[in-house]
This record gives structure tokens, C-alpha cells and sequence, in this order.
């Protein structure tokens, strides 16, 4: 199971270069902000753009909050090389699956604009079980639509408090993310048993992946 952003996708320039346009200098304090207030719908509690809309008229821009939305959250672009190895690894009978904290509006883009649904064989975002990773809710639910035990399911996420929350919950994890580069993540893989036919063509993938 891998998580989304940092290891399967990523904002081209970041977050702040995104936000700069429509909040200059405060970009940064925006985003936290944001965050903040986003915690929730991360669960599927609340609307994220109902509350954007009031955090971008906090900060006094008047640019339509879709726009902001767009630009910002929606600015996304997979990973090539990360795309390569999921899709050898299910050419191979591995079963791969996605485990990512969103909210309703992006988790909705990820299935039908990026195409996520047929990417992977289940799809797990927190919006739809309830409960936002670091939270063990989130993989003890995951492991329940996936129908496999946790100790059967090995979890790549950027994020390290993620990764220690997924092995409290008994699953085994590592933490990984796009700038470690994706020779580090065949030897994660490797490392657990996971050593198809697929490294040849990832690599080659990976040429072509900035970074």
C-alpha cells in the first residue's frame, strides 16, 4: 500500500510557490492555516472548500475560492517512476493499493482526473474511512476494505509518524518519499520480499522523472 503525496505525486515547485501568487509573503502562514483547519475533512468531516472560502477572505484575496483550489491542491502531477513500479508490481500478481489522508474534493480529482482507481486494486483515503493517518483507525479500517491481515500488507509513506502508527497497527512499513530517489525504494521493496521482474523498466521510467 503506498501513500500519495511525496511518494506517488508531487506539486511541481511546492506548496509555497504554488500559494505565492494569490497570497505573496504570506503564503506560508496561509498554508499552515489552511492545514489547520483542513484536519477534519481529512475524516470526511465537514466541506474543505466552505472552509477555504473563509480562510482566503481572512486573509483579504478575492480571487474565487475555486481558483485557489485549482491552483494550489489541484496542481498535482504523478510520479512517473513511482506509476512504473506500481503497475509492473501488478503485472507481477502483487496486489497495490492506495493509502492517502484527503479530503473529499481532491480524493474525487485522484479517482477521476489522474485515474487512481484503475491504477491501484483498492483505493484508501481517509475521507471515505473515517479516520486520518497517523491515526491507527485508519489502518486497521484500510486493512479491512483491502480483506487482508496488516501483517500481510507493507505500507511505503514520506512521512515518519505515519510509518510508526502503521507498524503499531501490525503492518509492515517504511518510510520513503520521491527525493530518495527509487533505487532506495527497490531495496525497501526488496527488503521485504518484494523482488519481481519490474526493476529494468522502472529504472528506465525513472530516468525521465526530474529529481
Amino acid at each position: 500500500m503506498f501513500d500519495a503525496d511525496g511518494v506517488l505525486q508531487t506539486l511541481p515547485g511546492g506548496w509555497i510557490a504554488a500559494a505565492e501568487p494569490y497570497f505573496g509573503e504570506r503564503a506560508l502562514e496561509f498554508l499552515q492555516r489552511s492545514y489547520e483547519l483542513e484536519l477534519p475533512t481529512l475524516a470526511g468531516q465537514g466541506d474543505h472548500l466552505a472552509i477555504l472560502a473563509v480562510t482566503i477572505a481572512e486573509f483579504g484575496v478575492t480571487a474565487p475560492v475555486e481558483d485557489v483550489y485549482r491552483a494550489v491542491w489541484l496542481g498535482v502531477e504523478p510520479a512517473a517512476a513511482s506509476l512504473a513500479v506500481v503497475r509492473a508490481l501488478r503485472r507481477d500478481g502483487y496486489g497495490v493499493h492506495l493509502g492517502t489522508n484527503q479530503e473529499r474534493y481532491r480524493a474525487a480529482h485522484m479517482r477521476e482526473v489522474l485515474g487512481y482507481d484503475a491504477l491501484f486494486d483498492v483505493s484508501c483515503y481517509s475521507c471515505e474511512l473515517g479516520a486520518a493517518k497517523p491515526e491507527l483507525a485508519f489502518f486497521t479500517r484500510a486493512a479491512g476494505r483491502i480483506g487482508a491481515a496488516p501483517s500481510a500488507i507493507l505500507f511505503i509513506d514520506d512521512n515518519r509518524d505515519n510509518v510508526a502508527a502503521a507498524r503499531t497497527a501490525g503492518l509492515a512499513a517504511e518510510q520513503w518519499c520521491l527525493d530518495d530517489g527509487h533505487e532506495v525504494l527497490h531495496s525497501l521493496l526488496a527488503r521485504h520480499g518484494v523482488t519481481p521482474s519490474w526493476r529494468a523498466d522502472s529504472r528506465r521510467d525513472c530516468n525521465t522523472f526530474p529529481g
